[in-house]
């Protein structure tokens, strides 16, 4: 008997769908990275994995650490729907748990940021997206 392809079947599609959603992230992030350099900040970090989450991009400009969540969706208020109070909880924690571990970003006021990305149009940039809640 003849052993079925990965490629083809109910699980074979689905494994590809996740293949193509993680590069789409992946890429999503690149570009995200190259936005924020472009408006002067340094990148600190691609998908850091902590206890708390993973953060897609952690960025630094004068005295914020911006922990930034990367979004690709066909409108900004979809990204920002897209992270839930819980999920950005997380990420704040995370980012407060990777400037406590390294001193030269101890005294760096730690803010939640979001890139969202669309089809067709330049990556959106919204600092402090949730205003601190």
């Amino acid at each position: 008997m003849r052993k079925p392809d990965p490629g083809h079947g109910r699980r074979g599609q689905r494994r590809l769908r996740g293949t193509a959603a993680r590069h789409s992230g992946r890429r999503a992030e690149a570009w995200a990275a190259l936005w924020l350099m472009l408006k002067g900040y340094r990148i600190l970090g691609f998908r850091l994995r902590t206890r708390q989450g993973e953060i897609d991009l952690l960025a630094q400009k004068g005295g914020v650490l911006a922990v930034v969540e990367v979004k690709r969706r066909k409108a900004l208020e979809d990204a920002l729907a897209a992270v839930l109070p819980e999920q950005r909880d997380r990420l704040r924690r995370a980012g407060a748990a990777v400037a406590a571990t390294r001193p030269r970003l101890k005294a760096l006021a730690v803010r939640l940021d979001l890139i969202a990305l669309a089809p067709g149009r330049l990556p959106q940039h919204r600092p402090d997206a949730w205003h601190g809640t």
